[in-house]
């Protein structure tokens, strides 16, 4: 049954009124900001130093083990800033553009075209949603929805998880995009195979993906210590990610709306993006920056189509019109706080007696 939502809001039309005014007021582009072309270049700067130095200078252990976690964090950062906006259609007005930017995600390793339809689709459409936002889904290792069946081990899921967090992107690149492949398709979201170009992106990116992280490498150092790094690496960018992830939606302050009978849920779109969504760290410029605006959760899933460098100037505009209209704005002030929010909806939802509650009304 196809989940639909109530009919647009007040709420929606006034906050999609106010951010237009505001970019015609400023005089302000949605997209192509200058300054994120600079950032651009900067993150594969660092990329590319934390690269070299890995593969180029580092003779032992120690001397690599931090341009491996470099590279890594440099990896999420493109991740979070450069594809994120690109695959959004949030970095240039022009396709090509963004094309290109989204197209970073094949060469770390993943998908670009397998993430537009669990991310941008499946996610953005049904935040929170069990059996329709992927996001939500870890199979047997844990459990992040209260709609989800409990077994014994996840009573310490607030412990171990934080570590399979890191093993993610290895399932990614060896093993899921190549399962999406034989069997597309993500809860409500139809996905069909790719074909064409988006073929011929996908095996290319996976082809120049595993060039930098094994080929290249193997040609200057063992097997064994190639392995190594390449297992730190991937474990900082997913420890990186999923917890910047998670701090936005698997938190205490979020709801998760299940529909009625009829597959029809009781907000609009708009709303129900609000009551999904919790910001962190508005006060961190330096954080800001580096996560892409993703700790302003709820700007950009109301705007995901504006670069995410105009999010702090719009974050009081929506909270303004959210509060006018009844609906929570949630804010956790610190990074320490959002942390400690999702630990304990780990260990809450690790609990045998975390049954599930309808919260469409809270």
């Amino acid at each position: 049954m196809a989940l639909t939502f109530q009919p647009n809001s007040v709420f929606r039309t006034e906050v999609e009124r106010a951010v237009a005014a505001y970019f015609e007021s400023t005089g302000l582009s949605e997209r192509d900001v200058p300054r994120m072309y600079l950032k651009t270049l900067t993150m594969f700067l660092w990329l590319a130093a934390s690269y070299v130095g890995l593969v180029f200078f580092a003779d032992s252990f120690w001397s690599a083990l931090p341009f491996s976690v470099s590279l890594g964090l440099a990896m999420a950062g493109i991740g979070f800033s450069v594809q994120h906006d690109g695959g959004h259609g949030a970095y240039s007005e022009h396709k090509f553009v963004n094309r290109c930017m989204a197209w970073s995600l094949d060469i770390l390793g993943g998908s670009s075209y397998f993430w537009h339809f669990k991310h941008n689709i499946a996610h953005h459409t049904y935040p929170n949603i069990t059996g329709a936002d992927d996001d939500l889904v870890v199979g047997a290792i844990g459990r992040l929805s209260p709609y989800d069946p409990w077994r014994a081990p996840f009573r310490f899921q607030h412990v171990y998880l934080w570590f399979l967090y890191g093993l993610l992107p290895i399932r990614w690149q060896l093993m899921d995009d190549f399962h999406s492949m034989i069997d597309p398709g993500i809860g409500q979201t139809k996905v069909t195979r790719p074909s064409g170009w988006n073929l011929v992106r996908f095996w290319l990116g996976r082809a120049t993906f595993c060039t930098w992280a094994f080929v290249l490498p193997m040609s200057r150092h063992s097997v064994g210590s190639v392995l190594l790094f390449y297992v730190i690496t991937q474990f900082v960018l997913g420890i990186v990610l999923a917890t910047v992830f998670q701090m936005a939606h698997c938190v205490e302050e979020a709801t998760f709306p299940m529909p009625g009978e009829d597959g029809r849920m009781q907000r609009d779109w708009a709303t129900h993006q609000v009551y999904t969504t919790v910001d962190f760290a508005h006060g961190n410029r330096l954080l800001t920056w580096y996560v892409g605006g993703l700790n302003y959760q709820v700007e950009h899933h109301l705007f995901p189509r504006i670069c995410h460098l105009h999010y702090p100037a719009l974050a009081p505009i929506v909270e303004r019109i959210a509060l006018s209209q009844g609906i929570p704005y949630r804010n956790n002030l610190r990074l320490s706080d959002a942390l400690r929010s999702h630990y304990r909806w780990l260990r809450r939802m690790g609990s045998e007696q975390a049954a599930p509650v309808m919260q469409q009304a809270s």
